[in-house]
C-alpha cells in the first residue's frame, strides 16, 4: 500500500492551493483518512481528519479556512486551502488507516504516510 501526496508549491496569502493524496495498493477498505504538517522545529501537528463515513475534525487555526474531503471510488483525500497564511508553511502529510488483503487474506488495519509535500505561504 502506497500513498501518493501532491499539489504542494508556493501560494500567496489570502490565496488557494488544493493538495491531494491518493492510496493504492492492495487495498481492502479505508478507514481515516488525514492530513498533517511539521513545521521546521516544530512537531507533527494534525491539520484535519475525515472518516469513512464523511465525518471531519480540524486544527482550530485552519477552522473555517481548510476544507477536507474524500473520494472514496479514487482512494483519495482532498484538503482544500483558502486564505493560507504564512504561518501555514510546512511539509504537509498525508494519513490513512487502511485495510490491506494479502493473498486473499484481510490484515489488521495499519496507518500509512505519504512522502510529504512542502507548502510555503508567502507574499
Amino acid at each position: 500500500v502506497q500513498l501518493q501526496a501532491s499539489g504542494g508549491g508556493l501560494v500567496q496569502p489570502g490565496g488557494s492551493l488544493r493538495l491531494s493524496c491518493a492510496a493504492s495498493g492492495s487495498i481492502f477498505s479505508i478507514n481515516a483518512m488525514g492530513w498533517y504538517r511539521q513545521a521546521p522545529g516544530k512537531q507533527r501537528e494534525l491539520v484535519a481528519a475525515i472518516s469513512s463515513g464523511g465525518s471531519t475534525n480540524y486544527a482550530d487555526s485552519v477552522k473555517g479556512r481548510f476544507t477536507i474531503s474524500r473520494d472514496n471510488a479514487k482512494n483519495t483525500v482532498y484538503l482544500q486551502m483558502n486564505s493560507p497564511k504564512p504561518e501555514d508553511t510546512a511539509v504537509y502529510y498525508c494519513n490513512a488507516n487502511i485495510i490491506s488483503h494479502h493473498g486473499g487474506v484481510l490484515q489488521a488495519p495499519g496507518d500509512y504516510w505519504g512522502q510529504g509535500t512542502q507548502v510555503t505561504v508567502s507574499s
